[in-house]
């Protein structure tokens, strides 16, 4: 196992994490800024309205991109248990 190959794999796992987080922390970004802004506006202050959309907007992202991210995920564990022999090494 030499160096190279170990900052290839740590280079490879965090460009898998954060594809993967990236559509669900979009989404609830977008949605908690489109709330700040409607609370702006109506100067409703209610701690608990940023919460429930945005739960709401992760659990969709999770939803809509699940199996796309599930094959990312599935396609990474397959290539690391390939590289398997030469990990070993």
């Amino acid at each position: 196992m030499t160096q190279d190959f170990l900052i290839h794999l740590a280079r490879e796992s965090l460009f898998v994490a954060l594809m993967l987080a990236g559509p669900p922390l979009l989404f609830g970004l977008v949605v908690g800024v489109v709330v700040s802004i409607l609370q702006a506006t109506t100067q409703i202050q209610e701690q608990t309205l940023t919460f429930v959309p945005k739960i709401i907007a992760v659990f969709l992202a999770v939803f809509l991109f699940g199996s796309w991210m599930l094959n990312a995920i599935v396609q990474f564990t397959e290539n690391l248990i390939g590289n398997l022999p030469e990990i070993i090494r």
